[in-house]
């Protein structure tokens, strides 16, 4: 790593284990933490999730008629293989979190980008407006340019 790099790192180190107050130190560990216990939370989120989408293609493919998914089954098993994934995504921020104290905007913005893809996955046109789509054409605009930047900066 180049000098500039490691200035960068102490920089933007948000909870140091070392600080001359007392109280800003225990305050930081305890921050530290609460991030490690919504790592093992996300962890269960994930294993349960994943058992949810077994447990839905298991029924879906259960029905009549067997072995067959229809169109609103395929979006519910889309969703849930999406959600699954942006858990993941959330869990791999919070274990880089723990193990720089570095927020990693680059993965932060690219998990944005997969939750709005799935939005966009099982949206229903039926039940949206011109309004709601221009939203979401904007936040995936804004995103899409934020990553682009954030990427090429680095």
């Amino acid at each position: 790593m180049k000098d500039s790099d490691d200035h960068n790192l102490l920089v933007h180190e948000e909870l140091p284990k070392e600080h001359d107050d007392p109280l800003v130190r225990w305050l930081h560990g305890m921050i530290r933490g609460a991030v490690r216990l919504l790592a093992i939370l996300m962890f269960l989120v994930i294993l349960w999730a994943v058992a949810d989408v077994v447990l839905v293609m298991y029924q879906r493919l259960n029905e009549e008629p067997y072995w067959l998914l229809d169109y609103n089954d395929l979006f519910d098993v889309f969703g849930a293989f999406m959600l699954v994934l942006i858990a993941i995504e959330i869990f791999i921020n919070i274990r880089l979190y723990l193990g720089s104290n570095i927020i990693p905007i680059q993965l932060v913005v690219a998990t944005a980008l997969m939750a709005i893809a799935r939005k966009i996955i099982v949206l229903d046109l039926a039940d949206v407006g011109p309004e709601q789509i221009l939203a979401i054409a904007a936040a995936v605009a804004a995103l899409g340019g934020t990553y682009w930047l954030v990427a090429r900066k680095h």
